[in-house]
């Protein structure tokens, strides 16, 4: 079987993939080096939730592996579960909650792989508690084009091990992932909704609450000026302690096309900002929501990158450290209101001291804020060029697995550790995103 036409989130750049989609593990290696062989290179693909080029083989040619859907075994008394990478986060949950135990760290989507939560190194709302996915996976199979299969943990083949977490897909592909789950009481949350009025606001309070609580992160007013610069709403959670385990129904919405322009502009983006500040901000207080509804507020709508028109969109998600993350950020916020542009999605949170296994993985203890822009090729371009200045100068780092513009220099600087990546990648793989930036 084979798949065409497969592409990043944010569809930008646009290069459409196609490759075998291989459905049993025993099929993959051969699949790899022939793939390899035919092309030259090519790059496992998931479930092409990586926003950028990091997940577009330089040949766009992949080995797509959704098809690894299937769960090999899972001990329920200690929470240690093995599954084949194709399977999706989501999928785990449907599980695993019902029998008492949670993600330990979940990006904001569940609709991400195993197999790419690895090679993306992922984080989440409680990276502060327990740092990035990859501290918590056991043990993987990486299947390479130049050996035989191997099994990598932190004491086994741990050189691969440590490259292969946040690797990007480039040591090899990922056969199955055994991950240790965390217990939970409850398949709901216990929430804290608490309005803030500027950037200095939300400092005070996620150092304050953060170390109170599992989960901490807020939404910010982009477009916000002068005196409101940076006001949001923060929501900091905890597991409840119900024995509530029902799973949340939610109805599903879906976005059918996309224009040939994009809707996100500056006026419907102040509407919407204004809008959902005053709906938020009348939510102050506690609360008890289902997993979902806090972790995946967008799942709930399909296709929803649809709405930033057939051009696509970028992410843009940067991490300052703390002691340059005020006026870092402050002059970030400030150049992107003066720009009239920006995110009806902003998420801003603290990254904790917390070190992951991985050679590049990208959080590091500081605050990191994500924003998705409307492609335009010279006004991002610009744009881009002076937020890029403001994060290199704070010594902070952008997000591969978001990232389609950043500079081969500013890659090489914020992530040394590339060369042993690039000592350690399987020759038969390589990534637009790789080529991009150390080429």
């Amino acid at each position: 079987m084979s798949v065409a036409k497969l592409s990043s989130w944010g569809h930008y750049p646009y290069a459409p993939q196609t490759g075998p989609a291989p459905g049993w593990r025993e099929g993959v290696q051969g699949v790899l080096r022939d793939t390899g062989t035919r092309f030259g290179t090519t790059l496992p693909f998931g479930n092409g939730r990586s926003y950028g080029d990091s997940c577009l083989a330089a040949t766009d040619h992949v080995v797509a592996l959704r098809g690894l859907d299937r769960f090999i075994a899972a001990d329920w008394e200690s929470g240690v579960l093995r599954a084949e990478a194709g399977v999706t986060l989501g999928e785990v949950l449907a599980l695993s909650v019902p029998r008492g135990w949670m993600l330990p760290v979940t990006p904001g989507t569940q609709f991400v792989t195993l197999g790419g939560a690895v090679a993306n190194d992922v984080h989440g709302k409680n990276h502060h508690v327990r740092g990035t996915f990859g501290r918590h996976v056991h043990r993987f199979s990486l299947l390479r084009s130049d050996r035989e299969p191997l099994e990598c943990a932190p004491d086994e083949n741990a050189e691969l091990y440590r490259a292969t977490i946040g690797g990007l897909g480039l040591t090899g592909i990922v056969e199955w992932v055994e991950l240790q789950l965390l217990p939970v009481a409850s398949s709901r949350l216990a929430t804290e909704t608490v309005p803030f009025g500027n950037l200095d606001e939300f400092l005070a309070l996620s150092h304050e609450l953060d170390t109170q609580h599992e989960y901490g992160v807020a939404w910010i007013d982009c477009l916000g000026r002068g005196a409101s610069l940076g006001r949001g709403i923060y929501v900091c959670a905890d597991h409840a302690t119900d024995q509530c385990y029902e799973m949340p129904k939610r109805r599903e919405r879906r976005v059918p096309f996309a224009l040939p322009w994009s809707p996100v502009n500056r006026y419907t983006l102040k509407l919407f900002n204004t809008f959902y500040y005053r709906r938020e901000a009348a939510k102050a207080g506690a609360g008890v929501v289902d997993y979902a509804s806090y972790f995946y507020p967008l799942d709930s709508i399909q296709n929803w990158n649809r709405l930033y028109g057939r051009r696509g969109f970028q992410q843009y998600q940067l991490v300052v450290p703390d002691a340059a993350a005020r006026d870092a950020l402050h002059a970030f916020l400030s150049t992107i209101a003066s720009s009239n542009a920006g995110s009806f999605l902003a998420v801003l949170k603290r990254c904790g001291p917390l070190v992951s296994p991985g050679l590049l993985s990208f959080p590091m203890q500081g605050i990191s804020l994500a924003l998705d822009f409307p492609q335009h090729d010279s006004r991002n371009a610009a744009l881009f060029a002076r937020l890029d200045a403001i994060v290199r100068e704070a010594g902070g780092r952008q997000y591969p697995a978001k990232d389609a513009h950043m500079s081969g220099t500013d890659f090489r600087a914020a992530y040394p550790a590339w060369q042993t990546l690039e000592q350690l990648r399987d020759p038969a793989l390589m990534s637009r995103f790789w080529q991009r930036t150390t080429r």
